[in-house]
């Protein structure tokens, strides 16, 4: 059996949040968590041991990005993704689903799989379930997505209802392949429509996945409408089991997904708004290249100082970006996923202190 199992060890008082542990391959991550996004095999500007020494237990990489570029046969003849980006902790793949769906212009999908052509070269490519599954397997990850239809938004609820058909009938056929010990996570679409969400929710859990995500919910709908959708499916997913909402990774969300009984988190966020000189802070997203930081001899916020950072000033970082240093998009990357680790972390401790209401004015402005 696939050795990647759940373990719930405290709730919330005040809310649906869970406290738990994921037990992977590679590692206890402890629940909830948020995983830094190093799609290809690398979380931009920072390495491996920068990611563990900030106290992250899981990344996710992409197989749409890996298979094409070095590509999985590779990856696994120098023994693993974990050997090849030298990660110490557990890795889960996006199947790629999402990438190739949105290559609206150069791929055609139908109940078989989906045909594509490279960004990188044009080239044609035919991904099925089973070669999605099978791709990851090569990776060597702790955790495999399921191949899955993520419908954009704005859509027709035909055509979510069609999305989620098509999720449907791959779930069997992406379990059907894996390895042994090949941990796969199903998904869950429907759109914002709740008669959908409960009809995939109840199919994709009648399903041996080994975890349950939450799709096709930061896919451009406003957040008046995300938040709706999460609050009633995740109460749905089993209780025994992880439950990831994908690509949700602004603070405020995740702390609603967190209250609405979450589990994983990714965003490219932190470390994309990092690149265009943003800062996470307790007072909100501050831009380090505005004036006001150019003779500022401190930290951007008093109380976001990290030790990855803290010998840095507010002016010294902006005349990094200004003068197109990258040790700038360094040190904001740095900056803004410790902000994210002491995230996690503080919300894992309110839960289990039930402080749930302390932690969430902390965080009101963030």
């Amino acid at each position: 059996m696939p050795n990647v199992r759940y373990e719930l060890i405290a709730t919330c008082p005040h809310t649906k949040a869970r406290r738990g542990r994921l037990h992977t391959p590679h590692g206890t991550v402890e629940t909830p968590f948020f995983m830094p996004v190093g799609t290809q095999g690398t979380v931009k500007t920072v390495g491996s041991e920068d990611i563990e020494g900030l106290g992250f237990e899981q990344v996710l990489s992409n197989t749409y990005h890996l298979s094409l570029r070095p590509g999985a046969d590779l990856v696994e003849q120098l023994g693993g993704l974990h050997r090849f980006m030298s990660w110490n902790g557990a890795i889960l793949t996006d199947s790629g689903g999402y990438q190739v769906m949105s290559l609206s212009n150069t791929r055609k999908i139908d109940d078989q799989g989906v045909t594509f052509r490279s960004h990188l070269d044009g080239s044609l490519h035919y991904l099925p379930p089973e070669r999605s599954i099978e791709i990851q397997g090569q990776l060597g990850v702790d955790i495999s997505m399921c191949l899955d239809e993520c419908p954009p938004y704005p859509c027709t609820r035909d055509e979510a209802a069609n999305a989620m058909r098509r999720t449907h009938l791959w779930a069997p056929r992406n379990l059907a392949v894996r390895r042994e010990t090949q941990a796969v996570f199903g998904i869950v679409q429907g759109g914002v429509h709740e008669d959908l969400r409960r009809e995939s929710a109840e199919f994709i859990s009648s399903l041996p996945f080994d975890g349950v995500a939450i799709g096709g919910v930061s896919v451009g709908e406003p957040t008046e409408m995300q938040y709706p959708v999460v609050e009633f499916t995740a109460p749905l997913l089993p209780a025994d089991k992880a439950r990831y909402l994908m690509g949700v990774g602004h603070p405020k969300d995740i702390l609603h997904g967190v209250a609405s009984g979450i589990d994983m988190f990714d965003c490219v966020l932190p470390t994309r708004m990092a690149r265009h000189h943003a800062l996470y802070t307790l007072d909100g997203r501050v831009n380090i290249r505005a004036k006001r930081w150019a003779d500022h001899n401190g930290p951007v916020d008093e109380g976001s100082v990290f030790p990855q950072t803290e010998r840095y000033s507010a002016a010294y970082m902006r005349h990094l970006f200004v003068a197109g240093e990258a040790l700038g998009a360094r040190l904001a990357t740095l900056h803004n996923l410790a902000f994210y680790a002491r995230l996690m972390r503080e919300i894992r401790e309110a839960i289990e202190q039930g402080t749930w209401p302390e932690l969430a004015a902390r965080y009101a402005q963030a």
